[in-house]
């Protein structure tokens, strides 16, 4: 069962974070400049909220808003489900799929040491079944 400290330990750690009083059209450049959907929103280093390409679709473009002129505070969503290091691949998918969400910053004593995407956890999945396949074609070969 991988885990997402596994996962943390592939992709990195590094998190790209943005203040509550920045601009959404600041966090938009972050975004397409890192090429990631989404940002955490740190507060002194508190998460606070979280920023994607969703709100900005559904907070600042339908509804008619500039983003030169909207605070990220203003649009972040604010319920934002977290994980831990210790919890597996499947658990995060069940919260993904449960929550309608594509990222979970993961948290250790209520710091973010990561976070991970709906594509991280899928490239997990499929990298354990390619494990499994070729363990099983090493079996029936009779190659050990």
């Amino acid at each position: 069962m991988t885990l997402v400290k596994h996962v943390l330990d592939i992709k990195g750690h590094y998190v790209y974070a943005i203040h509550p009083g920045a601009l959404v059209f600041d966090a938009l450049r972050m975004m397409a400049d890192n090429n990631v959907g989404s940002l955490v929103v740190l507060d002194d280093e508190k998460l606070v909220g979280i920023i994607t390409e969703r709100v900005y679709a559904r907070e600042i473009a339908l509804k008619g808003r500039t983003s030169s002129e909207t605070l990220v505070a203003d649009v972040m969503s604010t319920h934002v489900p977290c994980v831990r290091p210790e919890q597996s691949v499947e658990e995060c998918m069940a919260i993904m799929t449960k929550r309608a969400v594509r990222h979970l910053p993961v948290l250790d004593s209520g710091r973010v040491i990561g976070i991970v995407s709906i594509g991280d956890m899928v490239n997990s999945i499929i990298s354990d079944q390619q494990f499994v396949i070729e363990e099983l074609e090493h079996f029936i070969h009779g190659e050990r």
